[in-house]
């Protein structure tokens, strides 16, 4: 579009100056802070209850698959649904699942009831994050993808420094299960935010067919186009294999915090609220840091970093040192996990993005659940120190092996997908 004078195209709005983004920016920031509630809460009452760690690694592996399984279909809903209703639908079914679990707890420990409602809120969950990164370009158009999901982390990540230490005191206060109770209230702010907002389709690139495809073909067209296109190939299997090595390293924390130096629950809060500090640093970086240096050094360069912080994250003997390895692990995972989405995000045509977000989350995540079961499992057996010493290394070995594939380019988002 032409401005008056036809001086050239008009620049895109501040996305500070956006209302519809503004609302939504803030609603899920609230929603994020409700969920670190959750993510203190959760491992917190397994451990209350059993003191097992390779329970602890069971649930956040029955809960990825549960998510796994999700994904296969996620993406079909987000590109044939309307997006706005999809993500208000996803936010109150988990309001209903959370508040279950305070609701069960009140006769005395149902442990059951974290099998049952974890792994379909996880489920309903996946949906919801499918459908949230193809509304977040919606929102904003594709020139301010990078920006807007930099500053969508840099903010949940904020919340999520004040939500974990108001958990502890939460759950020391009140219980671990009012802790829960509030995860699901921040599920209604979710949604009536979403509510406020318009998403818009985006009318750019190859039309949506006319008539919908069979549930197989449409799953299978997110999966060819992630072969396709050689960057996003190598990203998904590289990143699959990250996943395997770092999904249960939030209950190795939480675990070393706890047990190995003997620190009380609201400590691990305290913790853990000030290490998202470090995603919040990472986030508010990450689109400097990718026009400056490129794709690719930014990727693999934060990988490194983050196998580096897991492997010290083993030999650190205080609270105050896991806080910093953890603040420098989550910063480089928020700059390579941003990069990478912001990428799929800018070369997927719109009708394909619900469907390409969910085949790559689908293989990214489908490693994670055995992961985590196993990372619990060895620490049971040897300790946390050689579990993140051998995690750490593998993370590493995932940066040096981006260096010999396309991911290195500076540029990828100028390489078209093969024929």
């Amino acid at each position: 579009m032409e401005d008056a004078a036809g001086s050239g195209p008009e620049a895109p709005r501040p996305l500070w100056r956006d209302r519809s983004f503004g609302v939504f920016w803030g609603a899920q920031t609230l929603s994020v802070a409700g969920d670190s509630f959750a993510l203190i809460a959760v491992p917190l009452l397994i451990l209350d209850v059993t003191g097992s760690v390779a329970q602890m690694g069971l649930l956040t592996g029955v809960s990825g698959a549960a998510s796994v399984v999700a994904g296969v279909f996620a993406g079909i809903l987000a590109d044939r649904f309307d997006r706005r209703t999809l993500l208000i639908v996803c936010d109150l079914v988990r309001l209903v699942l959370y508040a279950l679990i305070p609701l069960a707890w009140t006769t005395g420990p149902q442990i059951w009831s974290l099998y049952v409602v974890l792994p379909l809120a996880e489920a309903v969950g996946m949906v919801f994050q499918v459908t949230y990164v193809t509304a977040v370009r919606n929102l904003v158009g594709e020139e301010r993808v990078t920006d807007a999901n930099g500053k969508l982390y840099a903010t949940a990540a904020a919340a999520g420094v004040l939500g974990p230490m108001l958990a502890g005191v939460v759950a020391a206060t009140f219980g671990l299960t009012a802790a829960i109770g509030i995860n699901a209230v921040s599920f209604a702010v979710s949604a009536a935010g979403i509510c406020s907002i318009r998403v818009p389709r985006n009318t750019g690139g190859p039309a949506r067919p006319a008539v919908p495809e069979r549930p197989w073909r449409e799953i299978l067209a997110g999966v060819v186009f992630l072969w396709r296109h050689p960057v996003l190939r190598v990203l998904t299997v590289l990143l699959s294999f990250f996943v395997f090595l770092t999904l249960g390293l939030t209950d190795l924390v939480i675990y070393r915090i706890k047990y190995d130096l003997g620190q009380p629950d609201s400590v691990v809060g305290v913790v853990l609220g000030v290490a998202a500090v470090g995603t919040v640093i990472g986030s508010l970086l990450v689109a400097r840091l990718r026009r400056r240096v490129g794709f690719g050094p930014a990727w693999i360069g934060a990988q490194a970093v983050a196998g580096l912080a897991v492997v010290a994250a083993g030999f650190t003997g205080s609270a105050g040192g896991m806080a910093v390895v953890v603040a420098l692990y989550l910063g480089c995972v928020s700059v390579a996990g941003i990069c990478s989405m912001s990428l799929r995000q800018q070369v997927t045509p719109d009708h394909l993005l619900g469907r390409v977000t969910s085949a790559f989350w689908t293989v990214h995540f489908s490693m994670g659940p055995v992961g985590a079961a196993v990372l619990t499992w060895g620490a049971a057996r040897h300790g946390t120190t050689p579990v993140f010493v051998l995690a750490g290394a593998g993370c590493l070995l995932i940066a040096v092996a981006a260096l010999f594939t396309p991911v290195r380019g500076r540029r990828p988002e100028n390489t078209p997908p093969a024929p």
